[in-house]
């Protein structure tokens, strides 16, 4: 499947949108058989998702999920009010998720580990 690859690559691009609230990047890079890349997105709550990856032969895909930041969120949903508070539901509040991780062992199983990212 790997075979003899000579592909190289790079490509880069990003939005920022003020009146969509549209902000994420993206950029990757292929040498040979070796991808390395990372995105991040604006999450609805306001979090920072960022999402590291690299991908080859014999480490398979792997890839680190980190969010950044304290989500926001809204103190009610729809048109429906519960709680007694004028129609507006209750009380927002915030939460946090820290990193997660997600990986291919590749067709050797081993651990690959997450540096060089």
């Amino acid at each position: 499947m790997w075979g003899e690859d000579n592909a190289h690559y790079k490509f880069e691009y990003g939005v920022d949108d003020p009146h969509t609230k549209d902000h994420k990047t993206h950029f990757e890079h292929r040498n040979g058989h070796h991808v390395t890349g990372q995105y991040t997105l604006k999450e609805a709550d306001g979090t920072h998702r960022i999402v590291k990856y690299k991908a080859g032969p014999h480490s398979g895909f792997e890839a680190v999920v980190e969010r950044v930041g304290h989500a926001q969120h809204p103190a009610h949903y729809g048109k429906h009010g519960h709680g007694g508070h004028g129609g507006h539901g209750g009380v927002g509040g915030t939460s946090y998720v820290g990193a997660i991780h997600w990986g291919n062992q590749g067709s050797e199983g081993g651990h690959g580990g997450h540096g060089g990212y």
